[in-house]
């Protein structure tokens, strides 16, 4: 196998009487899948003597092409090759040729009749700068065209996730402190962020400092930059809709696995709801606010950032057995936001969220209180028997909440 692409060379040289031209795509994907199985080091050793035999062989190499997501200048795999010519996301020779540029979007949609589509595709799959030229990914353009021609889709899909283990993000995830977990609201809400990025990084550098994950989620194409800098910091942005669905859905993912490491403060939370504790709910749910990464969009309406929090609560209330939770349940004269049944203690509880523009928690908790009691929300929990129901009314602001309620019990012992 460390002889094969020399072989190769060698044998193709001489049926066709010509040097051979040697192209090499993502060199470097068996180094990330060793470096995640525990066998990197194995692998290195593998591809340095494969790609050392191969491109030293100057009777039969015309030329060789490589590419890959990490710089190949400084990866071991490399020693003793000193003839490389690199060019990165940053630089602006070749710049048209990471991707498709606008014009090459706009002739391909309306070569096959979708231009139309323009917008949707720039939404989606452009924002990409490479040197100073912006880029849309060819892989996203391709497959969605190919769709819409064959009547498969009518709506943009997302095509980058299917072909990454999109393990980095996870990565991340797992080792964001607080402050990056502030960065990364500030991209996913359209803001950009200023980091130094080492673009001459090997895989075994990832774990020596949690800031490497942000110059790897940038040479990845999860982040790019804003515009053609020069200087130690680079301003960073996530490209397009396709790339912060990914975000979105992993950062979901990252808080539910979260939250069910421990159990135990899972469930005294969502007892708190049972108990009529809302010292407790207040406490739990602002902890949980303060460890969860904000995917709302801040320049949506009021109605809109509310729906953020109604998620995290049915997130967290999914996870208790026994419990009917509903969302936007007809009840009464309206649609409560979160209604839930405890059967066996005979138990209902109420929740209307609000958003509390500029902190104004009383007020917000006040109106939802207010609706829960005008438009009857309880109605149905009573119908069903539950001869509890608690009510509550829950502001929110950013990371922050405030908690009310008011309770009334339902007998029907002598019905």
């Amino acid at each position: 196998m460390k002889n094969s692409l020399l072989l190769l060379s060698r044998f193709l040289q001489k049926h066709y009487g010509q040097k051979t031209i040697l192209l090499i795509d993502e060199y470097d994907v068996p180094l990330d899948y060793a470096y995640r199985s525990g066998y990197y080091d194995d692998m290195v050793g593998l591809i340095r003597t494969l790609f050392g035999a191969a491109f030293k062989t100057k009777d039969s190499l015309e030329f060789a092409v490589l590419t890959g997501c990490l710089r190949i200048s400084k990866e071991s795999i490399f020693t003793g090759l000193n003839n490389f010519k690199v060019y990165t996301v940053k630089d602006v020779r070749y710049k048209e040729y990471f991707g498709f540029t606008d014009v090459e979007v706009r002739q391909m949609l309306e070569y096959y009749g979708f231009s139309d589509q323009y917008d949707v595709v720039k939404e989606w799959y452009d924002g990409y700068l490479f040197g100073s030229l912006g880029i849309y990914c060819p892989w996203d353009v391709i497959n969605y065209c190919g769709d819409l021609r064959d009547g498969s889709v009518t709506e943009p899909q997302n095509y980058w996730v299917n072909t990454s283990s999109n393990n980095i993000i996870r990565k991340f995830l797992s080792r964001a402190k607080t402050a990056d977990r502030n960065d990364i609201e500030q991209l996913i809400n359209g803001n950009s962020i200023q980091k130094i990025i080492r673009q001459e990084l090997t895989y075994r550098d990832l774990d020596s400092s949690p800031d490497n994950l942000w110059s790897i989620l940038f040479t990845t194409g999860y982040l790019t930059q804003c515009s053609a800098q020069a200087g130690e910091l680079t301003e960073l942005v996530i490209p397009n809709r396709e790339i912060r669905w990914i975000f979105v859905r992993h950062i979901r993912e990252w808080f539910k696995w979260e939250t069910e490491k421990n159990v135990e403060k899972l469930e005294a939370f969502c007892m708190a709801f049972l108990e009529n504790d809302t010292a407790a709910i207040e406490e739990g749910f602002n902890a949980y606010l303060k460890k969860t990464i904000s995917i709302r969009d801040t320049h949506v309406k009021k109605e809109m950032k509310e729906n953020f929090y109604h998620g995290i609560l049915l997130g967290l209330f999914g996870n208790m057995d026994g419990w009917n939770v509903q969302s936007n349940a007809e009840s009464g004269d309206g649609y409560s936001d979160i209604s839930v049944e405890v059967e066996d203690r005979e138990t209902g509880i109420v929740i209307e969220l609000k958003y509390a523009e500029n902190a104004a928690f009383d007020n917000a908790c006040k109106e939802a209180l207010k609706q829960i009691r005008d438009r009857n929300y309880g109605e149905k929990l009573a119908d069903d028997g539950m001869t509890t129901i608690r009510r509550y009314g829950i502001a929110c602001y950013k990371r922050r909440c405030r908690v009310e309620k008011y309770s009334l019990n339902y007998s029907f012992a002598n019905n």
